[in-house]
Formats: structure tokens, sequence, C-alpha cells
């Protein structure tokens, strides 16, 4: 039988319509209809031009909070009726009526729900052969980013493994974007990850956080985690927006010749230079300018929230954007996951509501970082024109000569398009060939790069590999087992 489906999702700043028996949909993001057959550059720039006409509304922060409110009750009452359609005692649970009733109701309680902050939830790994047991424990923190240890408890173990440092994006998902990531390393290394902090937790007291504050948390954490280590020293990884800010507090100590330098540097999916290969992103980025982010783009955290007060770019406007630029992605997979709750394929489902529980966590940035990051990253290019700086002081990227350098890219990538990691290679001109390495993985688009299959059979083993060798150059075989393979190529092979 056909059913029509009408959501109102204020929960995350869209409007969805959806014919489910056509299997069609259509969404609004602030007055604009996006249409499954758009292109990313169609559906940002509706969604950009809407947002020109109403100026985003000042109140638009606190109207969204207001919407939230209003649809408490019904989502109690969908609640409620998913309940009652899905107990096994209610004859009307295994009919066609009550199965498409049940879906519809999940699909609207999932569509305006609020999604909070995901937890790691590693419970084991393994580790030389052995089952142990993971804990998380926080070794370094200040008011707007943590540093979490996946502490193992491994008996196994005849020497430290080396330690990998994973700088998590802070552009509107939380560090658990990564999970996969970071259990694709947990078994090989000592992992630790920034957990950067919501803005609008973070008190007005606590003081601003800008890129240069960033570039300081960063060479704070090297300082920390680079002490007393056995091997080459500490090793980093940085996804997608991280890459400039990591490669900025490496050249600054290397400017500094700081003992604490990282050994490595690993860059996937950056936008080191956004002029290659331009994104739908990175073009209206550069259409738009400073002006028109700062005047559209920021607002103010409402009551009750401990950051009351201050300017953030919130995070369900990212995530407009993020959907807005693969919106018949997102409605294909909502259709599909209507279809597979009433055919009662609970495991294709099961696939669904893990990735958007993960997918539909965004949190709020601080309005300085996010409008430096646009000025430096996008609109202007300061790090590859050599301009950029920290404090007052340059950012020279040729004064890195001890860090070892990889970088990653997708072929498919959307978002750092191709080259603009690689970038990084020719800046670099000092780090030695012998140290350089850049892989480009086929097939694949931004998440790709850091998650799924391709990266824990494809890309995983040769950042391992990778690491690997640097630790065999500085230690020697006496105490680290030579790596099978070295692919140390700076090419875009």
């Amino acid at each position: 039988m056909g059913f029509q489906l009408s959501l109102i999702v204020q929960g995350q700043g869209l409007v969805l319509f959806a014919n489910l028996h056509k299997c069609e949909a259509y969404v609004a993001v602030q007055d604009c209809f996006f249409a499954p057959n758009d292109t990313a550059e169609k559906s940002l720039a509706r969604l950009f031009r809407a947002s020109i006409g109403s100026q985003m509304n000042r109140f638009s922060y606190h109207m969204y909070e207001m919407a939230h409110a209003a649809l408490v009750p019904a989502r109690a009452m969908t609640d409620a009726a998913k309940l009652v359609l899905q107990n096994p005692m209610n004859p009307w649970a295994k009919t066609s009526l009550g199965r498409n009733m049940a879906a519809s109701a999940e699909l609207f309680e999932r569509l305006t729900r609020r999604y909070g902050k995901p937890g790691f939830d590693f419970e084991t790994t393994s580790v030389a052969g052995e089952r142990v047991a993971v804990t998380e424990e926080i070794v370094w923190e200040r008011p707007f980013c943590r540093v979490i240890h996946f502490a193992r408890a491994t008996t196994r173990l005849t020497q430290p493994q080396p330690r990998l440092l994973i700088v998590a994006p802070l552009s509107g998902h939380y560090a658990t974007l990564l999970r996969g990531t970071v259990e694709a390393f947990l078994p090989h290394y000592e992992v630790y990850i920034t957990d950067w902090a919501d803005a609008r937790m973070v008190p007005l007291a606590a003081g601003s956080f800008d890129l240069d504050d960033y570039i300081d948390y960063l060479i704070s954490i090297y300082q920390v985690l680079g002490k007393d280590i056995e091997g080459a020293g500490l090793h980093t990884l940085g996804v997608c927006q991280p890459s400039v800010p990591l490669i900025a507090a490496i050249a600054r100590m290397e400017t500094e010749n700081h003992p604490l330098v990282p050994a490595s540097m690993t860059l996937m999916g950056g936008p080191i230079d956004t002029r290659r290969s331009p994104t739908a992103v990175n073009k209206l980025a550069q259409e738009r300018g400073i002006d028109w982010f700062r005047s559209n783009c920021l607002y103010s955290v409402p009551f009750p929230y401990p950051g009351m007060g201050r300017q953030v770019y919130p995070g369900f406007l990212q995530l407009s954007g993020f959907m807005a630029m693969n919106m018949d992605r997102h409605m294909n997979a909502h259709v599909e996951m209507f279809k597979h709750l009433v055919e009662g394929d609970g495991d294709s489902a099961e696939k669904h509501r893990d990735f958007y529980d993960e997918y539909m966590a965004v949190m709020d940035l601080s309005a300085e970082y996010y409008m430096q990051t646009i000025e430096n990253v996008f609109v202007t290019h300061s790090l590859p024109k050599g301009e950029m700086k920290h404090r007052g002081l340059p950012i020279d990227l040729t004064a890195i000569r001890r860090t070892g350098l990889m970088t990653v890219e997708g072929e498919k990538d959307d978002i750092s398009g191709v080259g603009q990691t690689y970038a990084a290679q020719e800046l670099c001109i000092n780090i030695p060939d012998s140290r350089k390495v850049h892989y480009m993985q086929p097939g694949v688009g931004h998440y790709g790069v850091f998650n799924g299959s391709r990266f824990r059979s494809e890309i995983a083993p040769r950042i391992r590999d990778f690491i690997a060798t640097l630790e065999y150059e500085a230690t020697g075989a006496t105490t680290r087992t030579k790596p099978a393979q070295l692919k140390l190529a700076a090419s875009k092979a």
C-alpha cells in the first residue's frame, strides 16, 4: 500500500516531504527546497541564497531551541505509538498498516531527535594476540579540548608500542566520528585523540578560542605526549580540517628547533591548498568572502546553555550544509530505512541507526576560530602562499626537516579535492624524500579516507608501514622489526 509521509524536522533545521510509495523525497532548508537530483553545488547555492534573503535571522538559534521544545509532545506521542504498534501482543503489529505506522513513528522520532554526544564505547581490543580491556583516561585538558588516552591492559608486549596522536576535526562533528580510525590503530599503538568541546557548553569566563589557540593547544599536547618516548617519538595523524593547524604547529616547533617535535605527521583529506581541484564548498567560500560568513553564519548561544552569549557557528547550520551537499543520498537512505522497517529487516535498519546516530550529532564552533579558518584556509589561502602567521610569527613549512610526512587522499573526495592534501608534499621541501609518502585511495570519498572497509584494508596498513619505517630508522634493527614493505615515494600514484 502507498503511504504518504510529511515530517517537520525542526531538530536539524530541515523540512522533509516524502512520498514513500513513489520513493520520492524533497527537503527544505531555511525556506529553500532541494530535490534528490540536485548536484552538491546546486544544493549549497540554494541554501546560501536563501540565507542571504533572510539574513539568517539573529534569533534563529532561539527559534531552533523553541522548535525542539514545541516538538516534545509530538515526539512523546510517536514514541508511545511505536511501542504499541511494535508490541507482539498487538494484532496490528504484523499487519502492513501496523508496520507502516510503526516505521513512520520511528522515522519521525529520529528526524526530530536532539542527538547527544556519542561515546567511543571500546571495551576490548587485540594486542599481540591477546584480548585486553580498554579504558579511557584524560591525560591533558583545557577549556576547549581534552586528550583521551585509550589505555590497554596488555601484558604480552616486550617493549612499548609507538604513541599515536589522532587530531580529530573541529568542524561540527564530535571526535567519535573517528571511532573506526581509532579502532584500526588500537592494536598497534598507544592511541590518543583530541576531544574538542562543544562551544555552547564552554562558559564565557573561559575566554575565547581561535586558530592561534588551536595551534597553541597542539604544541602543548605535542610537548606532553612527546616526553619519555622510546623510539622515533610521537606520531601524529590529522583528519581533514586539523591538517592545517597540525602542520602549522609542527612548523613553529621546527622553526624554534624544539626537541619534542613529532616524529611524523599523516595528513588525511586535509585542505592544505584549496585552490587545487576546488570543491563546491571551496568555490562558495571563495565567492562569498569573509564578510558574508560573518553576517550570516554567527549566532549567540541562547539560554540555558553554559556558554550563553558566546558567538558561535551553530552545529545545526553545519549539519544542514553537510546534508545539502549529498541530499539525494540522505533522502534515499531514510526512504530505504523506512522500507527495511516495514519489511522487518532489522540488521539493515540497525546499520542506518548506527551511522546517523553519529552523523546527526553535531557541536557548535567558536566564532573566532571559525572565521579565522574560513579566512586563512578557504579565502586567502595564506598557508600555501607562505603568508600564514601564528601570534604574529610566520609559519614556515620549509623549516620542517625532522618530521616525516605522509599525505592520503580519496579519489572521489567532494570535501577536500584531489591535490589539496598532496600540496603539503611540495611545500615541505626540506623533508628528505626518504621520509615522505603520498597515497591516493581509488574509489573512496571523504568519509572513506578515514573509515570503512577500504580504510581498514588498504589505507591503515600503509600508515602503519610508514610509521614502522620511521621507527626502524630511529632505533635500528636491534629494537624494531624492519617493515615488510617500504613505499616511500612522494608521488601521486
